[in-house]
């Protein structure tokens, strides 16, 4: 297992440091790391609040509402499940060396970017050519 890079609480990522070094990987590492915290935390609750709300109610309003606030807790649920995937992925490529690196033209996605959005796999202008071409096809 690789050494962790010391890592000051008031650290963020410098566009003068070497891009992707060790600090900086640290850095993102452990953001991926809160912030699947965070959903797994986020889930938990959500699992909790659907097995506490299985009861029988019996007025007709109030259970449409809850069944409509079961169907929004479970898509929220789901959309989790997919970008904790995301936040894995992106640690996997933090473990191999790829991160921060755009996986359509291979230069490195801005640290601006990647701090806003750290399973960010593209640089700003290959992900708007990908949605542009996208936008294309679903027009066809």
């Amino acid at each position: 297992m690789k050494q962790e890079a010391f890592l000051p609480d008031d650290y963020r990522p410098a566009e003068t440091e070497p891009f992707m070094n060790a600090r900086q990987l640290e850095y993102f590492r452990r953001k991926l790391l809160n912030w699947k915290a965070e959903l797994l935390d986020q889930s938990a609750e959500t699992l909790d609040n659907l097995t506490d709300s299985g009861r029988n109610v019996p007025d007709i309003a109030d259970r449409a509402s809850e069944e409509t606030d079961r169907a929004l807790e479970l898509r929220t649920r789901d959309r989790q499940r997919k970008l904790i995937a995301k936040i894995d992925a992106a640690l996997r490529r933090v473990d191999n060396g790829e991160y921060g690196y755009c996986e359509m033209t291979g230069e490195p996605i801005s640290l601006k970017r990647l701090d806003a959005r750290p399973i960010a796999t593209m640089t700003l202008e290959a992900q708007e050519k990908h949605e542009r071409r996208e936008k294309v096809h679903r027009e066809d």
